[in-house]
């Protein structure tokens, strides 16, 4: 299976804006309809600390499932709950090998959700197989960047287009490592 970075981004590159604003994202149409929908296809979502503790700001309460149909894999060195939900694992080491082992053992394609941080080491270690942008008609100016701080660059190939309401496009790409 493959790790599909599944994200919405603005036209310069980020992934959210200062202080993890994400007001101005389109967040209503046929386009948030299709990422929904979409969603329903993954069986397995990874990612960062800081991806998970942003979905208590829209009523997460800590050590359940952002996606309840989703088994989660949050790789964070400090993170831990006293109560938590059996979809819900913690891995306090980054291993590529824990990468490599889901996504020989998952069902379905995994969703990369979110996280500069987290996409530019998977990124790094050549561990994301899609990038999938929902390309907002907006500048940011600052914020969180795609691929954090990451200098690895690479080819796309782009497999898909599609535009949806309030100016959302999105891009589907097979990243071509070297």
């Amino acid at each position: 299976m493959k790790v599909v970075y599944y994200v919405a981004i603005s036209i310069d590159g980020f992934i959210c804006g200062l202080d993890s604003d994400i007001s101005e994202f389109v967040g209503e149409g046929n386009g948030i309809s299709q990422y929904l929908a979409d969603l329903k296809e993954f069986e397995t979502v990874i990612m960062g600390r800081k991806t998970y503790e942003f979905g208590y700001d829209f009523g997460l309460k800590p050590g359940q499932p952002s996606y309840p149909h989703m088994n989660h894999y949050i790789f964070s060195k400090s993170l831990s709950f006293e109560n938590k939900n059996e979809k819900v694992h913690v891995l306090a080491d980054y291993e590529t090998e824990t990468i490599r082992e889901l996504k020989e053992t998952s069902k379905t394609d995994i969703y990369l959700c979110g996280g500069g941080i987290f996409a530019s080491w998977l990124l790094e270690h050549k561990l994301i197989d899609v990038l999938k942008v929902k390309l907002n008609p907006l500048l940011l100016g600052d914020g969180i960047r795609l691929f954090g701080n990451s200098k690895e660059g690479y080819l796309l190939n782009l497999t898909d287009t599609q535009s949806y309401d309030g100016g959302l496009v999105f891009n589907t790409y097979d990243i071509l490592y070297n």
